[in-house]
């Protein structure tokens, strides 16, 4: 490790080691942090993979109701059908605080997912793509959940590498370098000292022979 290039004196060995005390703190705060991160995250990720299969299970049975729809229907009357939303959605975004990451929160007003409009008749139409539909309706709000905890997931996991590489800078550069300085600094002291001392004695000594 690489010493600091800076003068050996004794005000520049006591303001190293303040340093030193300093960085020691911060590495211990935030191994703490990315330690509560990753708990945090791990949370977030079962959350994330339940969701996801459950939405995935239930997904399957909505598009294979789809899929028999489309076969039974004309391509020209899907579409038409198609055309406008079963449902609207009001949803209010903000955000909220994990471990110092501000996490995107999705609320759904509850009352606006009451209501499922099928904007087309029934004559050029299957009854699977009215379950399909209704289907995909009900999913909604657990998209949106799934949405959230998933951007979610991913700002955590962005953090936790830029706090990992934070620690690792402190952990294997910062804090070895001043702990090296602090040693390269002392012995330099201790070599002055000695050389100080060697003097006087022979200052001594010589003062002692005239005499």
């Amino acid at each position: 490790m690489s010493v600091m290039r800076i003068n050996p004196t004794r005000m520049e060995l006591t303001r190293i080691k303040r340093r030193l005390v300093t960085a020691n703190r911060g590495h211990k705060l935030l191994k703490d942090k990315r330690d509560e991160m990753v708990r945090q995250f791990i949370i977030l990720i079962r959350k994330n993979m339940e969701l996801r299969q459950e939405l995935e299970k239930e997904l399957a049975g909505a598009f294979s109701k789809f899929a028999v729809a489309r076969a039974l229907m004309e391509p020209k009357a899907l579409e038409q059908a198609m055309l406008y939303p079963a449902r609207h959605a009001q949803i209010d975004l903000s955000k909220k605080n994990v471990m110092s990451v501000q996490v995107p929160r999705i609320t759904v007003d509850d009352e606006s997912l009451q209501e499922t409009t099928l904007a087309y008749g029934f004559l050029d139409t299957s009854e699977q793509l009215d379950g399909a539909i209704s289907e995909l309706a009900n999913l909604l709000p657990k998209m949106i959940e799934l949405a959230e905890v998933e951007k979610a997931c991913n700002m955590l996991a962005d953090e936790i590498e830029k706090t990992r590489r934070r620690v690792n800078a402190l952990e294997y550069v910062m804090i070895p370098q001043f702990e090296e300085t602090i040693r390269f600094i002392s012995m330099k002291l201790d070599e002055n000292e000695r050389s100080s001392i060697t003097r006087l004695m022979k200052v001594k000594d010589i003062i002692a022979d005239r005499n």
